[in-house]
């Protein structure tokens, strides 16, 4: 049993010298500044945060003049504070210097579902604004979508390696495959590891998602990999998932303008679920960890490394917006995301495989969810305490509302259609 020990890094970027550094190093500081400023917003913050968000866009143009994404988001929040005038300005500077964003028609501030959310509810009694309207009611699953992610290896050799993340993407797929548990049509489940899981290859492969999956939907989103924490204020920071061409060139002292610039934002797949995937059925799992920056004491259990966090309640609640969203990370965010070497397998993946299974894929994932809770926590402790270790492992959920529930297994129309189960 060990950790899935995410890369040592104390992230804290210098944006003040940007200017003495080479023009790759100054535009990996700017998306950065452009992570953090999506972090900061979402479609249910108000002007202020709104604000803040700006500020730290403009500082990511006059970082890198030329990023076109900085410009566009930059835009886009202007339109949200009413400034028409200088949002033209910013999205004829994004026209002019290319935003991939703008190229695929991104907004992070419209959901892609109707909302009826407890952010939506509580800021409606505190403003006295209209209370959101009643949520849409998914009718019978259509069609199946899947994206799957797992990486043990990466290209620098510097990240280092996991032992079973890609395992555990396969087989997850296999099962979702599985005509007899999870039947999703073979061709809708897109599989990534090791040197596929590029950060450009996840972006394509969560639009190829986007721009099929229906309201009646149904939608995974599985991820198994490092992943990087970013602070820089009491606030906090944006958290990155390092993909296989992430650069970090030294573990022990990461260049962290070359992560900044080859990472994928966790806000990014997290605005991808919230305001792009129009499925009222949408499930994200996430097996990835965030480096606490405190080394831990060797043992059999663990062996050396840094200690990881998984993405915290906000990430998960961010995600979660909208309609029919359920996240399920693999553990609390001051846990371990941990391995067996028994189960060949992370613990939390292999518990998720046998939950699934157990009833043909029909048990809802609420139910999944408490079980592979249970089942966790409880290997986990008793692993620990065989070793003399002194750790655990907690999953956690977040909802969009505490009725959006589904079960993996459900058959599909199409499926149902041409003779399947």
């Amino acid at each position: 049993m060990r950790a899935r020990v995410a890369i040592a890094t104390a992230l804290l970027a210098t944006v003040c010298c940007a200017g003495a550094r080479g023009q790759d190093e100054r535009c990996g500081a700017g998306k950065d500044l452009v992570a953090q400023a999506l972090e900061r917003v979402r479609p249910t913050s108000d002007s202020d945060a709104f604000e803040d968000s700006l500020e730290l866009l403009k500082h990511a143009v006059e970082t890198c003049t030329e990023l076109g994404d900085a410009w566009y988001y930059r835009g886009l929040v202007e339109q949200r504070l009413g400034d028409a005038r200088l949002a033209q300005y910013s999205l004829t500077k994004a026209k002019m210097f290319g935003s991939e964003a703008m190229q695929e028609g991104l907004n992070p501030f419209v959901l892609a579902t109707p909302a009826h959310s407890r952010a939506l509810t509580a800021r409606a009694a505190q403003t006295g604004e209209p209370p959101p309207s009643t949520p849409a009611v998914a009718g019978p699953v259509q069609s199946k979508w899947a994206l799957i992610v797992g990486i043990s290896r990466f290209a620098d050799r510097a990240v280092p390696r996991l032992n079973y993340t890609n395992q555990d993407a396969e087989a997850f797929a296999a099962e979702l495959k599985d005509p007899g548990i999870g039947r999703f049509p073979p061709e809708n489940v897109r599989v990534l590891t090791d040197d596929q899981a590029t950060t450009k290859n996840i972006k394509e492969q969560l639009n190829w998602i986007a721009r099929r999956a229906q309201p009646n939907d149904l939608v995974v989103i599985y991820v198994a990999t490092h992943g990087s924490p970013r602070t820089l204020d009491s606030a906090g920071g944006a958290n990155y998932i390092v993909t296989y061409d992430t650069e970090i060139k030294d573990a022990n002292d990461p260049d962290q303008d070359a992560l900044y610039a080859t990472a994928l934002p966790m806000v990014e797949l997290a605005d991808a679920v919230a305001t792009r995937m129009k499925a009222l059925r949408t499930a994200v799992i996430l097996d990835t960890c965030y480096s606490g920056g405190a080394v831990m004491n060797a043992s059999k259990l663990m062996g050396k490394g840094v200690a990881n966090a998984a993405p915290g309640a906000e990430t998960l609640d961010r995600m979660a917006e909208g309609t029919g969203r359920i996240v399920i990370a693999a553990a609390r965010s001051d846990e371990e995301s941990l391995e067996s070497d028994q189960l060949h397998h992370g613990y939390f993946t292999y518990y998720l495989l046998q939950a699934i299974k157990a009833n043909h894929g029909m048990d809802p994932m609420s139910e999944i969810y408490a079980t592979v809770a249970k089942e966790v926590s409880d290997r986990v402790s008793a692993d620990a305490k065989s070793d003399g270790a002194n750790v655990g492992q907690h999953p956690v959920m977040s909802r969009s509302s505490d009725n959006s529930d589904f079960a993996l297994g459900v058959t599909a129309a199409d499926a149902a259609a041409k003779g399947g189960r």
